[in-house]
This record gives structure tokens, sequence and C-alpha cells, in this order.
């Protein structure tokens, strides 16, 4: 709060970024599950004045960010239409897409386990409509066997993949990041024209 964050989360986004520099500037730039906004204020100070960020989540952004670069929208992950509101707001395809989203936990290993393949499988779903061919992505995965198997479909559709964790995690925590680079694009995406260097 002192530091003018919306959550201790954005400082999870900011070591991350230092690490392995995932959010380039002058970028497209898509936050899926952005409450209550740490990661969009990271991100868009990140890519700069001629950078875009538009961010998603179920809930509003509350009060609103009032930053030039950003936006968000009310919206659902497993909407399949989600990029006709989305898209238009970026100004074509994300360069990079970030995930902080995770279900609420109920304490009933089952349900949370189903619960976080659903929210992961809803994001897969997405990267074809939403990112570019070379685009990057950053989501993060609660361990388990479930989200295991995304994670290793999801690492397939781009050319190199890691896993990274952040001092920043809560002591505890069963979460991690994949940290994927180069899309290797879907015949179904969206064409677009090469993203321009900054």
């Amino acid at each position: 709060k002192r530091e003018g964050y919306r959550s201790r989360a954005a400082y999870k986004l900011l070591e991350i970024h230092r690490s392995h520099q995932v959010i380039r500037r002058g970028r497209k730039v898509l936050d899926l599950g952005c409450w209550p906004g740490g990661w969009l204020q990271v991100a868009s100070a990140t890519v700069g004045p001629k950078g875009k960020v538009v961010g998603v989540d179920k809930a509003a952004i509350d009060p609103p960010l009032e930053i030039p670069n950003c936006e968000s929208v009310v919206g659902d992950l497993e909407d399949p239409k989600l990029c006709e509101q989305v898209l238009p707001l970026l100004g074509g395809l994300a360069g990079l897409i970030l995930c902080d989203a995770a279900p609420k936990l109920t304490g009933v290993r089952a349900v949370d386990r189903a619960n976080e393949e659903r929210l992961l499988e809803a994001v897969e779903m997405q990267i074809p409509l939403l990112l570019r061919e070379g685009g990057d992505f950053l989501v993060k995965i609660l361990d388990g066997p479930e989200a295991q198997i995304v994670d290793r479909r999801i690492r397939m559709k781009f050319r190199a993949a890691k896993t990274v964790k952040s001092k920043a995690t809560r002591k505890g925590s069963t979460e991690r990041y994949l940290f994927a680079k180069g899309y290797r694009g879907a015949k179904d995406a969206i064409e677009a024209p090469p993203e321009p260097e900054v």
C-alpha cells in the first residue's frame, strides 16, 4: 500500500521480470484474471507509453486504475468470445499473456484440483484466440497431477518453456509459474502483421 500497488502479487511479477525479462517495452500485454490490479500496474509501467495493457477479470477493478496505456474489462476466461471483447481494446493480438489467476480454494483437495484444472484449460483455450505467433506466456500453476497435464500440453505449444518461482510467494504455497516463449501459432489463430520492434 505504501508503494501504491493494489496487491503484494505485484512484487512477484517484478521479481520474475527482473530475472527473466518477461515484459518488453512497447508490447501489447493481456492480463487474464487481473483483479485487484497489481500485475496491471507493473506491466503498464514496464511496457512504457508505446505499449498497451488490457486486463480481464470477473470482478471489476475498483477503484479503476487511471493509467493512460492500461484498460480493464469485466469478462469470463471461459467465454470463447472473450477475444471479441478484448482485442479491439488491445489493438490486435497480444505479444504477451500474463495469468496470475487462481480458483477460490475450498479446502477439499479433489475439488480444488478440479477447479485449478478447469481454470488452466480455460486459459489454454484462449491462447490461439489472443496470442500472436512468437508471443510469450506467463501463467501461475498450483501443483497437482491435473495441472501437470495441462502444463505439459501448454509447453508443447511454445518453442521454449521453463518453471520459475518467486521468493515473494507466501511460505507453504504450492504455486509456481510457467514461462513459455515463442508461441508456435495455430491454424485458427487470427492473422496479424509482425509486431514492431521498439
